[in-house]
């Protein structure tokens, strides 16, 4: 299809390409983007199909742009011999429809085919988007699926292999295959026999060391404790009254009398191993610290006495000769590589090394990649299905929003209907942060109003906006709760928690300087009820100090004749304005009194007239992550299908008598004549109606 073939539609103030068959759609990448409405749209918070969003969201940044979506009809040109399949009924793909010529629709082609004949619907004529997701009973006959993730299942019959695999997830932990079972891919393989081949070099070059590990866990557990007992004696050789120093005192050892044994022994664990003085020799079984005697026995007896010989003393020199010898297998303990592989044990770990396991798990992985074409092609086969399914009304919601000027509540960004004041607004869009959102969104001169929505019984939560269109404002206020259906059925609590403020209606602005003026005079007669109601004590300050001044006969009197003036002035300008209106023509007085309404409420209907005029979704969708490239308009007779009014159902019975209905007032039609027959002596009077009569 060309550019000049395509056809448009009128809507919101501006044209749409309308999309109706596979070549519109195709034909799209020869449209101007500046004729597109939208040239990106969020993943998130849309009424569509989510993880066909993520899979059109090429760069996975959480948008889904207008290059993303050339690109995937470009693809769809390539592979599609019958583009009419995108816009034909039905939830499956025909085969047929398939460009079996073009290398990427043959592989597609053949892969479809291989799916519905591992299902068991070898020749079957179409496929559906559940046949493409049951990889489960596609590789019914393997484990394996062209993921290069293991599980242990793959290695059958092969107990060898299905032990290493539960050796190697023990240690560095599972990856997912792709049906979901835990696995191990060619990284954790080799990061394993990595760590296992560390292991076994450390291991090997403890060949040739002296000692062994229980004398050198023995050394390693007093060596401290030693090493402060030759520096202390050394001390006391340099200094003698260091020596009396250096040991505990009577008055330390008092504090044991009172404690238990394991307070005893927490006081003697920082004490010398031994008594300090010049140049002595540390016994190990006769004098010892209590708290360290098992320690030092361990000591004597794995690493004193078989280096030495002997064992019931031990000598600096002899110490030293000790860490000399054991040097080097502190340095080799030292050096034992820190990985969780080391838990399967010294033995496990050395059958490991003397099989061929690694080789069996490279095999199987190999395997299992060799599918991977395969799998890309099973990919690309759901990919088809899912283009088929929603691409026609992605873009209808997308290049043009024909949905929701013609299905108004079809349209992806809608997300339910609100019911508040006796009203439904179907205009609600999912919002995520408030604040930021009605930065932006005042710019579109609608009547807003955020709603925190719950659901009963559970923690789901949501915030929405909604427009209202219709009706007036005087009932809507922060904190007025209401129902919010969501698209699926659903029911929330919503409330109100915040207000956009612009015209609803021209009626609402004709009638709000009124408002305005009424709600005026009713907050000051109430502050002046309230005030007087107020005890004594409570009344403020400021007031009760006027209330208590000297009574100035002066300063009232002139405050009296200022009022008195300003009583006369305005009855003056009244009876000049009544005089006036009774001199004019009888057909004269409605239009003055349509020119005194249209004064006071025409400046509020202009600037009413001028909001509506300019209403435009733009900013409340683009405040949610899309770039709206138009204005799209809200225009009244638009604006007032999105938001219902309360009506009685057409073959509905009313029954006209209120039993609560006000009483009415048995004087009030005698105040009305008598009121009445004033004006009429008034005009009278003025001979409006003698110069009427003749």
């Amino acid at each position: 299809m060309s550019e000049q073939s395509m056809r448009f539609f009128r809507a919101g103030g501006f044209d749409q390409v309308r999309i109706e068959s596979g070549a519109d759609i195709l034909a799209l990448k020869d449209l101007d983007q500046k004729l597109w409405v939208a040239l990106a749209c969020p993943v998130e918070g849309l009424e569509f199909d989510r993880d066909t969003l993520r899979m059109l969201d090429r760069d996975h940044d959480g948008r889904v742009r207008a290059a993303d979506l050339l690109a995937e009809i470009a693809w769809l040109e390539e592979v599609l011999l019958d583009p009419e399949e995108l816009v034909r009924p039905g939830t499956a793909l025909r085969l047929a429809a398939i460009r079996e010529e073009a290398p990427q629709g043959a592989r597609i082609l053949a892969s479809a085919r291989r799916i519905l004949g591992n299902l068991g619907k070898g020749g079957a004529a179409e496929i559906g988007l559940a046949d493409v997701l049951d990889t489960e009973t596609i590789f019914n006959a393997t484990s394996l699926n062209g993921d290069g993730v293991v599980p242990v299942e793959a290695a059958g019959d092969d107990a060898v292999s299905r032990a290493l695999i539960e050796d190697i997830i023990a240690c560095l932990g599972a990856e997912t295959d792709r049906s979901g079972a835990p696995g191990v891919g060619q990284g954790k393989v080799e990061a394993f026999f990595g760590d296992l081949e560390r292991l076994t070099a450390w291991r090997e070059a403890e060949d040739g060391l002296e000692g062994d590990d229980d004398g050198a866990e023995a050394l390693l557990a007093v060596r401290e404790k030693i090493d402060g007992f030759f520096l202390r004696c050394r001390l006391a050789a340099y200094r003698g009254e260091a020596a009396a120093t250096l040991n505990p005192g009577p008055e330390l050892l008092g504090q044991l009398a009172d404690k238990d044994l394991a307070g005893s022994l927490e006081l003697l664990e920082p004490l010398p191993l031994a008594e300090i003085a010049a140049q002595a020799a540390l016994s190990l079984d006769v004098g010892v610290n209590p708290a360290w005697s098992e320690r030092l026995e361990r000591f004597r007896r794995l690493c004193a006495q078989p280096m030495l010989g002997g064992g019931e003393s031990l000598s600096a020199e002899g110490w030293a000769e000790i860490l000399r010898r054991y040097a080097p297998r502190l340095d080799w303990r030292a050096a034992r590589p820190e990985t969780p592989v080391a838990a399967l044990g010294w033995a496990r770990l050395r059958e490991i090394a003397a099989g061929n396991g690694k080789a069996a798990l490279d095999a199987l992985i190999a395997a299992d990649l060799a599918l991977e074409d395969e799998m890309a092609a099973i990919q690309e086969v759901e990919r088809l299905i899912r283009l088929k399914l929603g691409l026609h009304r992605l873009l209808d919601n997308f290049v043009s929003f024909r949905e929701f000027y013609a299905g108004r509540k079809q349209a992806v960004f809608l997300a339910g209907t609100l019911y508040l004041d006796g009203r439904s607004a179907d205009l609600c869009i999912r919002v995520g942060d408030v604040a930021a959102h009605a930065v932006l969104a005042t710019l579109s001169q609608m009547y807003l109003v955020y709603c925190a929505c719950r659901r009963q019984g559970s923690d789901e939560k949501m915030t929405i906006a909604a427009a209202f269109t219709a009706g007036d404002s005087d009932q809507l206020m922060v904190g007025r709760n209401g129902v919010f259906y969501s698209r699926d059925g659903r029911d929330w609590d919503a409330t109100i928690v915040r207000i956009i403020d612009h015209p609803i209606s021209l009626r609402q602005a004709f009638w709000s300087p009124y408002r305005k003026a009424g709600r005026l005079i009713n907050e000051q007669l109430e502050k002046l009820a309230a005030l007087q109601a107020l005890p004594s004590s409570l009344v403020p300050p400021a007031e009760k100090k006027a209330a208590a001044a000297p009574f100035d006969v002066g300063r009232f009197a002139g405050i009296f004749a200022a009022i008195g003036l300003a009583v006369g002035a305005i009855g003056t300008a009244l009876a000049s304005v009544v005089t006036g209106f009774l001199r004019l023509a009888w057909w004269q007085m409605p239009l003055a009194l349509a020119g005194l309404a249209l004064a006071v409420s025409g400046p509020a209907m202009l600037v009413a007239y001028l909001k509506l005029r300019q209403r435009s979704l733009a900013p409340v969708l683009d405040a949610t992550g899309w770039a709206v490239n138009a204005r799209v308009r809200i225009n009244v007779p638009f604006g007032g299908s999105l938001t219902t009014l309360a009506h009685l159902p057409e073959d509905a019975e009313r029954a006209l008598g209120d039993p609560f209905a006000e009483k009415r007032r048995p004087w009030g039609l005698p105040l009305f004549l008598a009121a009445a027959a004033l004006v009429a002596a008034a005009v009278w009077r003025s001979g409006v109606l003698t110069r009427f009569l003749n």
